[in-house]
């Protein structure tokens, strides 16, 4: 799992038919040093400028009603940004 920042929203009109029904997000990831955006599907109702804990890989098929080709999926929001002691 990973902390990203919603910044947009995916718009299509044409998709696989078991991804109707989810929302598609663009998300920057932070705490990285990979300067990323990617997709993923939203089931918590998550919006643009909020932090969201995004979960990757086949595990995702337990969070959802229907079986979808969905690697990446929204799994929580973060309510208050993490602080992190980077002198370790």
């Amino acid at each position: 799992m990973i902390i990203g920042k919603v910044i947009g929203n995916v718009v299509s009109s044409r998709k696989y038919d078991t991804l109707q029904g989810y929302k598609l997000l663009l998300i920057r990831l932070q705490y990285t040093d990979k300067k990323e955006v990617i997709v993923a599907a939203d089931v918590m109702g998550a919006g643009v400028g909020q932090q969201v804990i995004v979960s990757f890989g086949e595990s995702n098929q337990y969070a959802l009603n229907k079986n979808a080709p969905i690697d990446a999926l929204v799994v929580g929001i973060v309510d208050n940004e993490p602080i992190i002691d980077l002198s370790e």
